[in-house]
């Protein structure tokens, strides 16, 4: 394949049903119940090749966000989940930071289906009437279709991982568990309890003892939606089933201390934890 026929592929997908929910990706921050800060991290295209595309998927296009590094290939390959708050420019800028990195990394608007999320702001709205209506079969089948567009946009057939942050991290663990061809998962804060419903059935803790490739969890110690007793079960629960897990915990960090947008931030664990990532995606040959 081309670079033209490339590019091609990565721009011009036209609309479909899901992907008409969204004329572009979310353009700015959307903080719901939080004020919008500076975002700390600004990572340039310089070296590199970002910008909008579609995936295509079982039920329609959805919008996407990829960078990678300019030419060729193939390029490791990292998924990147959004958090609640969609494919905003935080997690737009966690992909160029992949990208310079020397990854292919594709963040998918996963919820275009259900709502555009640019449009909201209120976190329990969000919670209710999206969130919870998205069926964790179809996230993951969605996963697995913006695998198969990375393996034909430069993407590597071999070399695939995945990270998320906030709910993308706790579909990083589902996806552990789901996908036998992943050699490394990453989960910033990925919630692990929660009630399952019909089409929800489990969750991450559920899962743990079901991960398919290494994966590292790096959580705050101060997070009030996610009690560091849970993640530890988690852990237990993975070892105990001879699965490769390290957890890492920041005794003082919040929820969210990796989003540089908001004033959940700490910089010092979230360079921390990204040095981490990057060491763990390259251990396991990602």
């Amino acid at each position: 394949m081309t670079d033209t026929t490339q590019a091609a592929g990565l721009r011009d997908y036209p609309f479909a049903r899901r992907g008409m929910l969204m004329t572009g990706l979310i353009g700015g921050f959307t903080l719901a119940t939080q004020r919008v800060e500076a975002q700390a991290i600004h990572t340039d295209t310089a070296g590199i090749e970002a910008g909008e595309t579609q995936i295509p998927t079982a039920d329609g296009k959805l919008p996407a966000y990829y960078a990678r590094p300019a030419g060729k290939g193939p390029f490791p390959v990292i998924l990147v989940n959004e958090e609640i708050f969609g494919v905003h420019e935080y997690i737009k800028d966690v992909c160029r930071r992949l990208a310079k990195a020397g990854y292919l990394a594709v963040a998918t608007e996963y919820y275009a289906l259900i709502a555009d999320l640019s449009t909201m702001t209120d976190v329990k709205q969000i919670v209710a009437d999206v969130i919870s209506k998205a069926p964790d079969a179809q996230y993951m089948s969605d996963l697995d279709s913006t695998a198969a567009w990375a393996k034909l946009h430069g993407g590597s057939a071999t070399r695939l991982g995945v990270m998320g942050f906030c709910r993308g991290g706790r579909q990083t663990w589902l996806y552990a568990a789901h996908n036998p061809h992943l050699r490394a998962a990453v989960a910033f804060y990925g919630p692990l309890g929660g009630a399952p419903s019909s089409i929800q059935p489990e969750t991450a803790l559920d899962m743990a003892a079901k991960i398919e490739c290494p994966l590292l969890g790096l959580y705050g110690g101060q997070d009030q939606s996610i009690p560091v007793d849970l993640v530890r079960q988690a852990e237990a629960r993975a070892k105990a089933a001879h699965k490769i897990v390290d957890i890492h915990i920041y005794p003082d960090a919040p929820h969210g201390f990796h989003a540089d947008y908001r004033p959940s931030y700490r910089q010092a664990d979230a360079e921390d934890a990204w040095k981490r990532a990057m060491t763990w995606f390259h251990r396991y040959g990602v």
